[in-house]
């Protein structure tokens, strides 16, 4: 029981770390427990340091805040770069494409810049508004509230927006990958976007960093074993020998290509 508890503040923290600030409520239902069960956690974790609570929701510290996606867009500038380049060279000039929201599928948006005549359709702005720059594309973006500060869509609106298109290929991240090889996001929302989009395009391209191995989050969704590729920038560590050699073929070592 004392495992399950420090997993769950463990995961509260990513979340947190991610998001900047999520609600009591939110949390609830997150990990499926009582909104007593979260404010006892919070009482535990908000030391005024790094986190704090404020009407009703758990944020980072004013010390500690920054933008979270700016930050994660920031970090491994190399492996992301080979990652996008290795994804953007599978995509034809007049493809049709979905995109979903990350810093990864970012990078292969803006790796994107030099094809043509591509149909976007993506719940990532950020994505959208790179792959812009280019006339000849056309882009496709679901309405509703835009969340900040990753300047993204998510929601069961996005999930049936994603619903009513097929694609040649779905680019998209996830937030980690389980010892088994589950695809792990911070919500179901996002699960349930992600699946409608790969099931619905004839290939699935996964990209990912080697960090996103073993990496915690508390919404299952599919299996890495279904997706058609998956580009990493590096091989991860010796716990995922296996299952990296039951993928076989289908994952690219990117900083390895070249």
């Amino acid at each position: 029981m004392a495992s399950k508890k420090s997993r769950r503040h463990d995961l509260i923290q990513q979340v947190v770390q991610e998001q900047g600030g999520v609600s009591v409520g939110a949390l609830a239902d997150m990990f499926g427990v009582s909104m007593q069960t979260i404010r006892r956690d919070l009482d535990l974790l908000c030391d005024g340091e790094t986190l704090h609570r404020a009407h009703g929701r758990i944020e980072l510290a004013e010390g500690r805040r920054n933008t979270p996606f700016d930050q994660r867009a920031g970090t491994n500038l190399v492996g992301k770069r080979a990652i996008a380049n290795a994804a953007a060279a599978m995509i034809p000039n007049g493809a049709t494409v979905f995109i979903s929201i990350g810093s990864t599928v970012l990078s292969v948006a803006r790796a994107l810049h030099r094809k043509r005549e591509l149909t976007v359709v993506t719940n990532n702005l950020s994505a959208a508004m790179a792959l812009s720059e280019e006339i000849s594309n056309r882009i496709i973006v679901p309405g509703g509230e835009l969340r900040l500060p990753d300047r993204d869509f998510v929601g069961e609106e996005v999930v049936e927006f994603f619903g009513r298109y097929r694609a040649e290929f779905a680019l998209f991240g996830t937030a980690g990958i389980g010892a088994e090889g589950e695809l792990l996001e911070f919500h179901q929302a996002e699960v349930r976007a992600t699946d409608r989009m790969w099931q619905n395009a004839r290939t699935s391209i996964l990209v990912i960093d080697r960090s996103k191995f073993g990496r915690l989050a508390p919404a299952v969704g599919g299996n890495i074993a279904q997706i058609d590729h998956i580009i990493c920038d590096r091989a991860p560590a010796a716990p995922f020998d296996q299952l990296v050699e039951r993928l076989g073929g289908r994952i690219t070592f990117a900083e390895d290509i070249g």
